[in-house]
């Protein structure tokens, strides 16, 4: 019979996945930025602004791990788990997105299950609560990919010449200062 893993080996296997679950985020942030801009570039204003707030989400998402990670006496990664993907086509970036957020939500799910076994249940329900936000981000990257399948060039012609704007920006560290 095995001995049980000690409490410290336990919390190590959460913070391994609460890292690589960071490391995901971060890879999002970069992809849907860059995604963000190709889409404004395009003039397609009203789907750079919806993928920008996406990627905000991601940063949130992000920073929620690491806080986790902190608390568990962790340290937080900072490298993304894959390089980003440049310059695609409007055709294929919402089909790519809803791929990415279709198995971020498979992984997480994964490491709920890890959460659950190594006696982490503040962990696990941070992924429960992410993963929740995660599919909210694949029915909207789906229900666009749909639309550009079925409508094509008619659904495109629609959005062409939007804005991009996202709304009034958020005070930053130095604008809040009052310094700038």
């Amino acid at each position: 019979m095995a001995a049980k893993d000690t409490r410290e080996q336990r919390r190590k296997k959460v913070i391994e996945v609460l890292n690589k679950a960071r490391a995901m985020e971060l890879q999002a942030i970069h992809q849907y930025m860059n995604q963000h801009y190709n889409l404004d570039d395009m003039d397609y204003g009203d789907l750079a602004a919806k993928v920008k707030l996406i990627a905000i989400d991601e940063m949130r998402h992000a920073e929620m791990f690491a806080e986790r990670i902190k608390e568990l006496g962790g340290e937080p990664t900072t490298e993304p788990a894959e390089k980003v993907v440049k310059a695609q086509k409007i055709d294929v970036i919402f089909s790519f997105d809803a791929k990415l957020e279709d198995d971020t939500i498979d992984v997480y799910n994964q490491f709920i299950l890890v959460c659950r076994e190594n006696g982490d249940s503040v962990s696990m329900k941070l992924f429960e609560a992410i993963a929740d936000e995660e599919q909210v981000h694949f029915n909207y990257f789906d229900n666009v990919e749909n639309h550009i399948k079925e409508l094509g060039a008619a659904y495109l012609a629609q959005i062409a010449g939007t804005p991009a704007d996202t709304g009034a920006p958020a005070k930053g560290f130095v604008t809040g200062q009052g310094t700038a």
